[in-house]
């Protein structure tokens, strides 16, 4: 990677990085460590040690970030209780918000992928983006501390989308993590917690689809809402969603309507 590529990063990073090798291994994909090291084998002949990728970054940025959006959500909103502070912070740790992040800022054109990712189309899967961020937060960590962090996920993270995001909540949409929000709901009305059942699966291994059923206690064997999705948990959230949704319109259904007195 260029020099010039690593400068405009850091400018849009908001941090000049005193150890830029921290920067390049955040963006280095298992595909490219491999190949080169591979590569390396066969013209050495030796067994040298495996490139360095942002595979170990990504597990201490998973951390980091969520202490740092935990802290920001707690000062910024003090007047919510714990249940929402935690599904606010799940939907701005998700993997599609940080592959969000990750699209803003273009990071895509920076990942350094292995020739078989790179024509898989890898810099624009939200996995691949979405564990950069984690990965790049943590070579931010390391680098400068929780000071450069805080800049980078209030700026990039939390503040262009929190807003939106506590207006959804207080109006009670749902926000990412569906089967937090259908398990409140639900405690909220005093009933039991969701059971989710496997009911289905179908296609090849690499395209698997998985059919879910959501039931609550007092709905009887009938599920209230089905989910379909590409992993079981990805389903557990379609259904979930589903399942909210459905349980929000007829309980304000059930809200009587008062009426003026006409005077």
């Amino acid at each position: 990677m260029s020099q010039l590529a690593l400068n405009t990063l850091q400018a849009a990073l908001g941090h000049t990085f005193r150890e830029q090798q921290l920067l390049v291994k955040a963006l280095t994909h298992s595909s490219l460590a491999y190949e080169q090291t591979l590569e390396g084998r066969q013209a050495e002949g030796s067994n040298g040690l495996r490139e360095e990728d942002n595979e170990q970054l990504e597990f201490l940025g998973d951390a980091v970030l969520g202490l740092v959006v935990a802290e920001i959500l707690f000062r910024r909103f003090p007047d919510l209780h714990e249940g929402e502070w935690t599904r606010l912070r799940a939907s701005m740790v998700s993997r599609r918000h940080l592959a969000q992040v990750a699209s803003v800022l273009d990071l895509g054109s920076y990942l350094r992928l292995g020739r078989g990712e790179e024509r898989g189309g890898g810099r624009k899967k939200s996995t691949l983006l979405a564990n950069c961020v984690e990965a790049i937060i943590a070579a931010l960590y390391l680098d400068g501390g929780l000071t450069p962090v805080e800049a980078f996920v209030n700026e990039h993270v939390v503040a262009p989308y929190v807003n939106d995001l506590r207006q959804a909540l207080d109006h009670g949409i749902s926000l990412g993590d569906h089967k937090t929000a259908l398990q409140e709901l639900l405690q909220a009305k005093k009933t039991g917690p969701p059971d989710y059942v496997l009911k289905a699966e179908s296609g090849p291994d690499h395209r698997k689809r998985f059919l879910v059923e959501v039931r609550v206690a007092g709905s009887g064997p009938r599920a209230i809402a089905r989910g379909v999705g590409t992993t079981k948990k990805r389903a557990e959230q379609e259904a979930a969603r589903r399942a909210f949704e459905k349980l929000r319109k007829q309980s304000a259904a059930a809200e009587p309507v008062v009426e003026g007195n006409g005077s």
